[in-house]
């Protein structure tokens, strides 16, 4: 069951989405709307709490299909953000990680710790060997965060990324096993 998971840093929990979360995921998005559009096809001024129940509602289950992993970045009881393994493929063995915290929480460094929470998580609980930080080329902020992780910068790719109707180049980052002393397993 994924409600007994936790990922912890000090005083930030990483956790699966609950059902009483809409509100605060709701207001979480909504203060960081502005920043979040240009990059997450999701983030729409028509986002409202029933799209927050309905995104809490497939995360949970698409935990339990082992297809898609959404943690909440929470302090105290608080949604500071969210974190996830997405596009995991059974095959080749890796996915993308994603992450974003709230506009109040910006420079505290929070994105940076749940991604390599959830980096890990992937390896050592998914069995992945391979987690891809795909960024639009001026997402700076989130280049910042790759590269404050020690994740490897393997270049620009062309037409990597849809975010509504436009289309962008992206940075491919990616971390592996090795970078948290960990042995690739198959």
């Amino acid at each position: 069951m994924p409600s007994s998971v936790q990922l912890i840093d000090g005083e930030i929990v990483l956790r699966p989405f609950r059902f009483p979360d809409s509100l605060l995921l709701y207001e979480a998005v909504r203060e960081s709307l502005k920043e979040l559009k240009p990059w997450m096809s999701w983030a729409t001024e028509a986002y409202t709490e029933i799209t927050a129940k309905e995104y809490i509602t497939i995360a949970r289950a698409r935990w339990e299909e082992h297809t898609f992993y959404a943690f909440a970045i929470t302090r105290r009881e608080d949604i500071l953000g969210a974190c996830t393994l997405s596009s995991i493929h059974p095959i080749y063995r890796f996915c993308n990680l994603g992450y974003w915290v709230r506009t109040s929480c910006h420079g505290q460094g929070l994105a940076g710790r749940a991604a390599k929470l959830v980096a890990r998580f992937a390896f050592e609980e998914v069995g992945l060997i391979r987690v891809e930080i795909v960024v639009g080329v001026g997402n700076q902020a989130s280049i910042r965060v790759a590269e404050k992780i020690g994740a490897h910068n393997e270049g620009v790719l062309l037409n990597r990324m849809v975010v509504g109707k436009s289309i962008y180049d992206a940075h491919m980052y990616s971390l592996l096993p090795s970078d948290f002393g960990l042995i690739a397993r198959l």
